[in-house]
C-alpha cells in the first residue's frame, strides 16, 4: 500500500499487482491503516483511491477468504476475517475528508463495494465491473443496497442478479459514477475533481461527507443483517463455485443448498 501526498491531496495506491490487488486479510487491514492516516493527517484534505498494475482489484482473495474450512467460517461468522471487514473502512473515520475512488482496469467483487462506499467516483473508460458474489452462491445485497442509494434504478436489480460485467460507461448512464475518464486519465481527472472540492471550505465538506456515510453505512448494513442469518457462505453452491475458481474450471451444476 502505498501512501502519498502532495499539498492536500493524499493518493493511496493499492500495490499487490501480482494477485491484480486483491484484498487479503492482511490488505484490508493495510488500506484501513492508510485511511487512518489519512483521516489523522492534519496537511490532507482530501484522498483518491487507486490501484497499481492492470486492475483496481480483483475483489476478494478467494484462496484465503473464500476457501476457509467450515469451523473458520463459522468462528469468524463470513469469509472475512476477524476485524477485517470492509464496511468498516470508511465508517469509522473522526475527521470525515472526502475520498475519491478512481478504479481503472477490473473491479470485481468486493472492490465493487469499497469503490461504491467511496464519496465519488472516477473511473477509466473500458473499465469492467461485476458483482462476483452472484456466482460465487454468496448474497448480492449489500451491492444492491449501494448502487440503489446511488440511484441505480432499475440497472442496479440486473447487475445483482445477473453477476454481468458492466462498463464504467454503463456505470455512468446508470448515476453509480461521477466521472468517465479518457484511457490514462483517471488520476488526472481525479485529481481536477479533488481540486474543484479544494476550493470549498473543508468543515462543510466533511458535514456532507459525514452525513452521506452515515445513511449509507446504515442501508448497507440493515441488508447485511437481513442476510446474515442465510449463512450462504456455509451452502454446498458457494463451496463448488469457490472450489472451481480456485480450480480455473466451470463449476458443476448448483443445486440449491
Amino acid at each position: 500500500m502505498n501512501y502519498e501526498r502532495d499539498g492536500r491531496i493524499v493518493t493511496l495506491t493499492l500495490n499487490r499487482p501480482e494477485k491484480l490487488n486483491a484484498f487479503s486479510d492482511e490488505l484490508v487491514g493495510v488500506l484501513g491503516d492508510a485511511l487512518h492516516r489519512f483521516d489523522s493527517d492534519s496537511d490532507a484534505e482530501i484522498a483518491i483511491l487507486c490501484g497499481n498494475g492492470r486492475a483496481f482489484s480483483s475483489g476478494a482473495d478467494v484462496h484465503q477468504r473464500q476457501l476457509r474450512s467450515r469451523e473458520e467460517f463459522l468462528k469468524l461468522g463470513g469469509p472475512q476475517g476477524r476485524g477485517t471487514h470492509s464496511a468498516d473502512l470508511l465508517t469509522k473515520a473522526v475527521n470525515w475528508k472526502p475520498v475519491i475512488a478512481a478504479p481503472h482496469g477490473y473491479v470485481l467483487g468486493l472492490s465493487v463495494g469499497i469503490v461504491l462506499e467511496c464519496d465519488l467516483i472516477v473511473a477509466e473508460e473500458g473499465t469492467q465491473f461485476q458483482i462476483t458474489e452472484t456466482s460465487r452462491g454468496l448474497g448480492a445485497g449489500k451491492y444492491w443496497a449501494l448502487m440503489h442509494y446511488r440511484g441505480g434504478g432499475a440497472f442496479t436489480m440486473e447487475a445483482a442478479l445477473t453477476g454481468r460485467f458492466f462498463t464504467a460507461e454503463e456505470a455512468f448512464r446508470a448515476n453509480l459514477i461521477n466521472r468517465v475518464a479518457p484511457k490514462g486519465k483517471y488520476l488526472e481527472v481525479a485529481r481536477g475533481l479533488a481540486e474543484e472540492v479544494l476550493k470549498n471550505p473543508p468543515l462543510s465538506v466533511r458535514s456532507t461527507v459525514r452525513m452521506r456515510r452515515h445513511y449509507m453505512d446504515r442501508l448497507s448494513r440493515e441488508v447485511m443483517f437481513m442476510g446474515a442469518p442465510e449463512k450462504l457462505y456455509l451452502s454446498e453452491d458457494f463451496q463448488e463455485a469457490a472450489r472451481a475458481f480456485a480450480e480455473k474450471r466451470k463449476p458443476a451444476t448448483f443445486k440449491g443448498r
